[in-house]
């Protein structure tokens, strides 16, 4: 190598100069003894020989002195040429005298000789050490090329020759900056300041590399700004996407993950899946997967519904069920709720018993354990044709990321890109799942945890906008978080098709209409389960916790772990979900914890809410849903004692908290079944005794759907929200 190299070098330098040195210590010793010899000649007179006799007597001493440091004697015998000298030639009878400038002239010859022969070394060496020197540079840029891609194109602002040549004479200034930099900071001993020694580096790629830095700050601001940053710079060339996927950590890929639009390749791939063995279908793996779950702190239905998936085959399951079933609150047809193929309604029944697991603390460490979260994604992989299977294993991940103890796995497994694309889906349902697993995971910018069944409508992403108050929907019988408050349904006719009229259809108008009018809102949406007929529910033990007061409790820890109540409220509920609210503001005014829900309540909108009760709790022969009235409608009994006492209470609460209070009425009767066709909330029901009455030319399901933005139905809406929470500048 070039350094043995200089080695060599700087021992045969070192050891012709103690060579050279020892000629001249020798040289000066021999010329005192000829001087001695002289005399001595003179005095006996004796013939001296030629001048050149003296050379042999000079050679034997140097080579004595060699003799006894045998370490020099290859290279200085080497470097000297010894020839043999005649002493034999006619007597002289004048013996001259040696002078000192002849010793010198030998001296220089010899200083020559040495001179000349580390010339030539010197040459020699560097020869050598360009010969068989290796750009390890080059070397390294290929390794690094084969997984961060370091060739790109060169910006735009080096394209023209002017600026080109400016460039590359500000690189090499800055270079020869740096490199006096470094030296006085090694003389020094001082560190090199981070900034000035990448003053040579493409902008980007420093701004790059500061931004990543940057988001593993101690300072959140600094981290939060790092972030938006990143993701808003859409200067990055492909390899510092696949860098910074690389780079960043676990905090900050949630963070990206949350950030409107941001670009998918700031996220490394889910990890290759390893080979099920045995060749185990999925099914299988399943419901292995809940056979190694414990059975204890979860209630009856996690334990029925569990026991029937291990228990049954996918085609006695395929022929068993009818009739309506719900554990999510949907209400849906179990034939229509499920794909056609045998294997994957096993698939979405094993699903929707882990769902429940999932919301057990201590079960989420025995699925992650167990292989869960990699099973979880293989089924998601594999049925991205069905929506409703990955919502709920969107489900299942966000129930798992409220243990903090378990966001190391999710990460490591995949989870972040997965949800990363799917907040950006154009399906509300399957962004507004996203994101709420993504908000529990988030732990750097949300204190609040969002509970199974509480979904964040506005804001999904992370903002820079405060927010100012939180708007809550609840639905009623049978509705769901989402598809209560879808627009209207309506088709687009042949006419309006011809004349180019796009329909522009949201399946959810607090989300797409409420959020872009109030942008400094928090939207959320609660769901329960709900059903007309105790035939709908397949759990024997469901029936027991279907009362308001029941969900009235649940629904309150859920709202207190979301933070609802820290901030103004308004709610906007539906049927049922009307009296719901009004239980637990009754509810919560006992309790001294949530006395800042009752507070911060601004104002409360009905949609055809039967605050006196009903007359379709009445309909019990020729109405085949409530043959076996659930308790929802036997507490919508018209004059229920239990309905009069929770509407004096809420009386109370409203009047002297000063609660806004809107309510809409139907006027158009609504079809239950193919038999029956009623009124299901008459105006008089609807009337609560205090605040606005407005009744609308709609039945009782199409009564909270607003058929387009700018129709009377939404326009009162939003005003009202307005005109509830003056002051808090939300608009």
């Amino acid at each position: 190598s070039p350094k043995q190299f200089l080695f060599i070098y700087a021992h045969i330098f070192c050891q012709i100069n103690v060579c050279f040195a020892a000629i001249l210590f020798e040289g000066t010793s021999l010329y005192e003894g000829f001087k001695q010899r002289e005399k001595i000649c003179r005095e006996k007179q004796e013939g001296l020989t030629h001048l050149y006799d003296l050379v042999p007597g000079l050679m034997c001493a140097i080579v004595e002195f060699l003799r006894v440091n045998p370490p020099m004697s290859v290279s200085a015998l080497r470097m000297i040429r010894v020839r043999r000298l005649s002493s034999s030639g006619p007597a002289v009878k004048r013996v001259p005298v040696l002078p000192w400038r002849d010793l010198r002239k030998i001296a220089k010859v010899t200083g020559a000789i040495v001179f000349g022969g580390c010339i030539f070394i010197t040459y020699e060496v560097v020869t050598l050490n360009q010969a068989i020197t290796i750009d390890t540079s080059a070397i390294l840029k290929e390794k690094h090329k084969s997984y961060i891609y370091l060739a790109h194109s060169t910006n735009r602002e080096q394209e023209g020759l002017a600026s080109g040549l400016t460039l590359k004479t500000r690189k090499e200034l800055h270079k020869a900056a740096r490199k006096f930099l470094e030296v006085t900071s090694r003389v020094l001993r001082r560190p090199l300041d981070e900034h000035l020694s990448h003053l040579d580096a493409d902008p980007h790629e420093c701004a790059l590399w500061v931004l990543l830095k940057k988001s593993r700050s101690s300072d959140r601001a600094v981290r939060q700004q790092a972030v938006q940053e990143l993701a808003h710079n859409h200067h990055w060339q492909d390899y510092q996407y696949q860098t910074a996927a690389q780079v960043v950590d676990q905090q900050t890929a949630i963070a990206l993950a949350r950030i409107p639009n941001v670009d998918q390749r700031f996220f490394l791939p889910p990890p290759p899946l390893p080979h099920t063995e045995d060749d185990i279908s999925i099914e299988d793996g399943l419901r292995q997967l809940l056979a190694s779950l414990p059975q204890s702190e979860v209630d009856q239905c996690v334990q029925y519904f569990t026991s029937l998936a291990l228990r049954e085959s996918s085609q006695s399951l395929a022929s068993q069920r009818g009739g309506l079933w719900c554990f999510g609150g949907n209400g849906l047809p179990y034939a229509q709720s499920l794909t056609s193929t045998p294997s994957e309604k096993v698939e979405t029944f094993c699903l929707q018993a882990l769902v429940q697991h999932s919301k057990v603390r201590s079960h989420c460490d025995h699925i992650v354990a167990n292989g869960g979260l990699q099973l979880l994604q293989r089924v998601y992989q594999l049925r991205k044709e069905s929506q409703k299977i990955q919502r709920n294993i969107v489900r299942i991940i966000g129930n798992l990321a409220l243990n903090e103890s378990v966001h190391k796995a999710i990460v490591q497994s995949g989870w972040v890109s997965v949800l990363a694309e799917m907040i950006q889906s154009p399906h509300i349902i399957q962004a507004s799942h996203a994101a709420r697993a993504l908000a529990n995971l988030d732990r750097d910018a949300v204190q609040q945890k969002y509970q199974d069944g509480v979904y964040i409508l506005h804001p999904q992403c992370r903002t820079n906008q405060p927010i100012k108050a939180d708007v809550l929907f609840v639905h009623g019988l049978l509705g769901a978080a989402f598809k209560t408050w879808r627009q209207k349904d309506h088709d687009v006719t042949e006419d309006d098709k011809a004349e180019g009229v796009k329909e522009d259809y949201t399946e959810c108008w607090p989300k797409s209409w409420l959020a872009a009018d109030c942008p400094n809102l928090r939207i959320l949406s609660v769901e329960y389960d709900s059903h007309l007929s105790d035939w709908n529910a397949k759990c024997p033990a469901e029936n027991q916790r279907k009362s308001l007061a029941y969900r009235s409790q649940e629904l309150l820890r859920k709202l207190k772990d979301a933070g609802v109540g820290d901030r103004p409220v308004v709610w906007v509920a539906h049927s049922m979900g009307g009296l719901l609210v009004k239980k637990m503001l009754v509810d919560a005014s006992k309790d001294p914890e949530l006395r800042s829900l009752i507070k911060n309540t601004k104002g409360i909108l009905f949609y055809s809410v039967p605050h006196y009760g009903t007359f379709m709790a009445e309909y019990s022969v020729n109405v085949r849903f409530l043959l076996f009235p659930s308790i929802e409608v036997k507490e919508l009994c018209r004059d229920s004692p239990a309905l009069r006492d929770l509407n004096e209470n809420f009386l109370n609460i409203a009047k002297d908290g000063e609660v806004k209070v809107l309510s809409f009425a139907e006027t158009v009767p609504t079809y239950i079944g193919p038999m029956l066709k009623i009124l299901v909330v008459p105006a008089q029901s609807a009337d609560l005794g205090i605040g606005d009455l407005i009744q609308v030319d709609l039945d009782h399901l199409n009564i909270c759907k607003p058929e387009k933005k700018d129709s009377f139905l939404y326009k009162r809406t939003l005003q009202f929200v307005q005109n509830a929470l003056e002051g808090e500048k939300i608009k």
